[in-house]
């Protein structure tokens, strides 16, 4: 009987990982989550992908999170992930997978391009907001509730919506198109 609910076990682990690299999780994400060994990760992400994973460290630093695009997204996903863990009643990595996939549904990559927040940094984000190096606040204009750093005082913080930068969205690929157009 035990060897039975092994093997459920590990279809349900390959499962499981199939759905991450599917949504494009990075090995070192997979090797924390899925207790699957590193060489038949390997093999499952080449046998999906047709190529090896991408080497290289994760995300470690909380920056990424905190500048004008990147923050939008990455308060987008935090707060669907947010809610589907109250309400819902979402765990773990599962919970990051659904609200992951909601992201998606909102701010779909243009066709060939890959979604600015990928599903690595969702994870890594998570991560942040457990450890509580970052948290979100109210923005004071808007009343959205956007990431920040935990150790900011944010009493009066104003979102990069409310208060765009002055060069926000002006990306090397929008400039050669208003130089082609004009």
């Amino acid at each position: 009987m035990a060897a039975k609910k092994s093997v459920v076990s590990e279809a349900q682990e390959i499962q499981l990982a199939i759905e991450l690299i599917q949504l494009g999780a990075r090995l070192q994400l997979l090797e924390s989550e899925v207790s699957l060994s590193r060489e038949r990760l390997l093999k499952l992400y080449k046998e999906l992908k047709g190529v090896s994973p991408p080497k290289g460290m994760l995300p470690f630093s909380t920056d990424w999170f905190l500048t004008w695009q990147p923050n939008i997204h990455s308060s987008l996903f935090i707060n669907i992930h947010g809610f589907l863990v109250t309400h819902a009643g979402a765990t773990g990595v599962e919970a990051v997978m659904k609200a992951y996939k909601l992201y998606l549904e909102q701010m779909p990559p243009e066709p060939g391009e890959e979604p600015l927040l990928s599903l690595t940094r969702a994870w890594t984000l998570v991560r942040f907001f457990s450890s509580r190096m970052l948290e979100t606040a109210p923005c004071t204009k808007c009343q959205g509730k956007y990431v920040v750093n935990a150790m900011d005082l944010n009493g009066s913080y104003v979102c990069g919506l409310c208060h765009m930068p002055s060069r926000a969205g002006k990306t090397k690929k929008i400039r050669e198109v208003e130089v082609l157009a004009a």
